[in-house]
């Protein structure tokens, strides 16, 4: 009656495929494919591709020039123009030229490069620049969804997806010396990728892309590694502050931790190190630094490369069931 009703008040909808059974049975909503499109649209325009021009001259007769350019990938942090990538993709570069998503091209400085991390920060004059999402705090966990932005083989902006696999990889044993724990991940890193940016689903910078596992004795696929925001972000201040990164430096490696989670227990101590010179040894478990409980290497890493070199720490140790305590002076980790 109600249908009926409704077509004499309103004579179109005779015209129409309208029946009562659908004002009572609505047809079910269309469910929208699950896409990250929207994180894309928030971080792509902010990662930019990366061009750098060596300039060799050659020592024979003659002196003839050649010029090699290397690709990668940017990531545009402020919009007062400071950019993040890697140090090895313009490391010895004559010039730079960063070229953004909308084919603006501007020629970049490079204000400073760590190398223990390989990353390296660029400077161009520009304003009104698109910054990539963060957020202070993020904290990545091993399954989060990742997608890494990049330039591959100089395809165009790409897009990759896959999970964090795991955090804190080293790709070898840890040494309390620098940062050195990156992601690992899944999502493809490429000729070109390097530097790029590897965001979560909400489009926030989760690490900056940094390279891919190699072995020669294996194919090895699916093994890729990123820097973490945190350590990145921080890296970069330290740059633009002063145009460099200065470290402490210990001197042990540890993969090991006490039973009970409280201490790390060394596994080596290098020659003629402040760890060496103050005489820690092989099996010393480190359970307080200055006024710090350690919990865990991450925790020792950062309280040793944040003192600055000359300063002195005072170590807790756990030595045979005897307990010692030993003032050591950090000296600066230098580049081999």
């Amino acid at each position: 009656m109600i249908a009926i009703a409704l077509i004499l008040l309103f004579p179109h909808l005779r015209d129409t495929t309208f029946s009562g059974i659908e004002l009572f049975n609505p047809p079910d909503p269309i469910i929208q494919p699950l896409s990250y499109a929207k994180a894309v649209q928030n971080a792509g325009p902010a990662v930019v591709n990366i061009y750098s021009e060596e300039i060799q001259t050659s020592q024979g007769y003659g002196r003839k020039s050649s010029r090699s350019i290397s690709l990668g990938s940017g990531v545009i942090m402020d919009s007062a123009g400071y950019i993040l990538t890697n140090y090895h993709v313009v490391q010895n570069a004559n010039s730079i030229i960063v070229l953004l998503q909308t084919g603006q091209s501007l020629s970049a400085e490079l204000i400073g490069f760590d190398i223990f991390t390989d990353l390296a920060v660029l400077k161009v004059n520009a304003i009104n620049l698109p910054v990539i999402p963060q957020r202070e705090g993020l904290i990545s966990r091993a399954g989060d969804v990742v997608l890494a932005i990049g330039n591959p083989l100089n395809l165009g902006q790409t897009i990759t997806q896959g999970i964090i696999s795991a955090t804190g990889r080293t790709g070898g044993g840890l040494s309390i010396t620098s940062y050195l724990e990156f992601l690992q991940m899944d999502a493809a890193i490429n000729d070109g990728n390097s530097g790029g940016a590897l965001i979560n689903t909400n489009g926030e910078l989760v690490g900056i892309n940094s390279r891919k596992f190699i072995d020669d004795k294996h194919n090895i696929q699916g093994i890729f590694f990123a820097v973490p925001y945190k350590l990145a972000h921080k890296v970069m201040q330290k740059i633009i502050a002063t145009g460099t990164v200065t470290r402490g430096w210990l001197g042990v490696s540890t993969n090991s931790s006490r039973a009970g989670g409280k201490g790390i227990v060394i596994d080596a101590v290098e020659s003629n190190s402040p760890a060496q010179k103050a005489g820690l040894q092989v099996g010393d478990a480190i359970y307080q630094i200055d006024d710090e409980t350690i919990i865990s290497v991450a925790q020792a890493l950062d309280l040793v490369a944040e003192t600055s070199p000359g300063d002195t720490l005072v170590f807790k140790i756990f030595r045979k069931n005897k307990l010692l305590e030993v003032s050591i002076m950090i000296e600066e980790k230098i580049a081999d």
